[in-house]
């Protein structure tokens, strides 16, 4: 991932975590936190479904679409549970280091 694509999943998480402290009215993550953890799981679920179907359907910019939806949505139940996204990149590091490792 390239310092910039980082640097956008760190902004967007801080300003999920942001969303989650001021609970600013009209937001979208804000009504998501205000909902609860289920809300989110139940997000999560349907984004999930939702890559499936469109890549079943072999539609690249709809795959995009939702790939995209169930990353944010990854990232509201990070901010839920206070997970940044530097420890999701070095548990995903230290597996990629350990399968590339000879025996």
């Amino acid at each position: 991932m390239s310092e910039k694509n980082q640097m956008l999943f760190d902004s967007l998480y801080q300003l999920i975590c942001e969303r989650k402290q001021e609970m600013p009215e009209g937001s979208y993550v804000t009504s998501l936190f205000q909902k609860g953890v289920d809300q989110i799981l139940k997000k999560i679920g349907e984004e999930s479904a939702e890559v499936v179907i469109a890549s079943k359907n072999d539609d690249r910019s709809e795959l995009i679409w939702e790939i995209a939806d169930l990353w944010f949505h990854t990232l509201v139940l990070m901010g839920w549970h206070e997970i940044t996204p530097a420890e999701i990149f070095q548990e995903l590091e230290k597996r990629h280091q350990a399968k590339s490792k000879p025996v």
